[in-house]
């Protein structure tokens, strides 16, 4: 028998008692001074302005603020204190953080305070990040299928758990290693993944280092390149082919179709210069994206795709005088060199960057599932370990 069971054996052996949360802590909505520009403040005896912008990603905590209020404006606020929780009731909606600061909260939060009597805080923020509460409030507060607001009402109406504070540290204990081990395991798997790149750049830079002897042909004299139209009815009609635009984004399209075998870069936009897809089969393009289609027999397609994803970012940089390019002109994509080398060569530099181009996919998709098949197993236990038999 856990640690854990003998203690629920002990202090609880018929369940818990449920409680509503108003009976077991106070809970009240923030208040905003308006309007609020007329009390932000730079002077030294300004309190603490709480937002949600305040929120580090991830983080259980408030620890600063990027505002200050006057002390006029802090009368017509919520003061709280280090220690308290406060909860949003927009946005990241009924997430709750405990204050590592102090300060006024605006009418977007409510804060919980005075529960030091029923519950240690580390449990309470587990209690409160649980599925079940999550969906609680959000049920609570939704009207016609929408969330609406969750007031200080709602919260004090949830029914919790009136678990002894020995169990509740233990508990907590359980959890935090578990945090603390998959926290391990990603930072592990983040690692590799850099040293895998790393090694993939270093190879990928050594392969096409090729000799003075290398003959090198203007990229319009190997390939016909084209653009797309800029016919898209907005695009937003569904089609059967994948459709390109200047960025990163893929739309479905039917109005404009190749079938050939390809390398894409945007032409303008964020990507410039980036080689996004390597296509196989039929897509549609936007007319500020370049389609590159080799016809050479000399050059394999692959080694092409390879070669310029390793290369035409610096050379565009450097024909350009710039280190940021904003949009690529046709002549610097026609006279773009490409090393010719023996079909040999070439199907081992592919065969090589072929295998670290899975290395890193793989883990780079391994590494986002790893850590959420990580935060769900995180999250069963958690539930479980916070769902109570009631007191028969």
């Amino acid at each position: 028998m856990s640690k854990l069971e003998e203690l629920i054996q002990q202090l609880c052996p018929n369940g818990v008692e449920y409680k509503p949360f108003g009976e077991m802590a106070t809970i009240v909505r923030g208040a905003s001074p308006r309007p609020i520009k007329n009390f932000v403040t730079t002077q030294s005896d300004g309190i603490n302005w709480i937002k949600i912008g305040d929120v580090k990603p991830g983080s259980k905590y408030i620890t600063e603020t990027a505002e200050k209020i006057t002390p006029e404006g802090a009368k017509k606020s919520r003061f709280v204190k280090e220690g308290d929780f406060i909860l949003s009731n927009s946005m990241s909606f009924g997430r709750p953080y405990i204050m590592k600061t102090q300060g006024c909260i605006h009418d977007g939060w409510l804060a919980i305070s005075d529960f030091d009597r029923c519950f240690i805080s580390d449990f309470l923020y587990h209690l409160l990040n649980s599925n079940k509460y999550q969906q609680m409030m959000k049920q609570k507060a939704s009207f016609g299928g929408a969330v609406q607001n969750l007031n200080a009402d709602i919260v004090k109406d949830l029914e919790m758990p009136a678990v002894p504070l020995e169990i509740q540290r233990e508990i907590v204990r359980i959890l935090d290693h578990f945090t603390e081990l998959t926290a391990e395991l990603t930072a592990e798997l983040t690692a590799e993944l850099t040293a895998r790149k790393k090694q993939y750049e270093y190879y990928q830079t050594k392969l096409f280092s090729f000799g003075d002897a290398t003959v090198y042909m203007p990229l319009a004299e190997i390939a016909e390149i084209g653009t797309g139209s800029s016919n898209t009815n907005e695009e937003l009609a569904e089609g059967k082919y994948p459709f390109f635009v200047r960025s990163q984004d893929v739309r479905r399209k039917n109005e404009y179709e190749y079938d050939e075998t390809a390398i894409i870069t945007s032409g303008d936009g964020v990507g410039v210069g980036k080689i996004f897809h390597y296509i196989e089969g039929k897509y549609a393009l936007h007319q500020r994206a370049y389609r590159i289609h080799i016809t050479d027999e000399r050059i394999i397609p692959k080694y092409f795709y390879y070669y310029m994803k390793a290369t035409f970012l610096p050379y565009i940089e450097k024909a350009s005088f710039h280190s940021s390019v904003t949009s690529i002109r046709r002549p610097m994509l026609n006279k773009f060199p490409v090393p010719v080398v023996s079909i040999d060569q070439q199907n081992r530099i592919v065969s090589i960057l072929d295998r670290f181009d899975v290395l890193c996919n793989d883990l780079t998709s391994g590494l986002p599932a790893e850590i959420e098949a990580r935060q769900k197993q995180y999250e069963y236990y958690r539930d479980k370990l916070l769902t109570f038999k009631p007191l028969a």
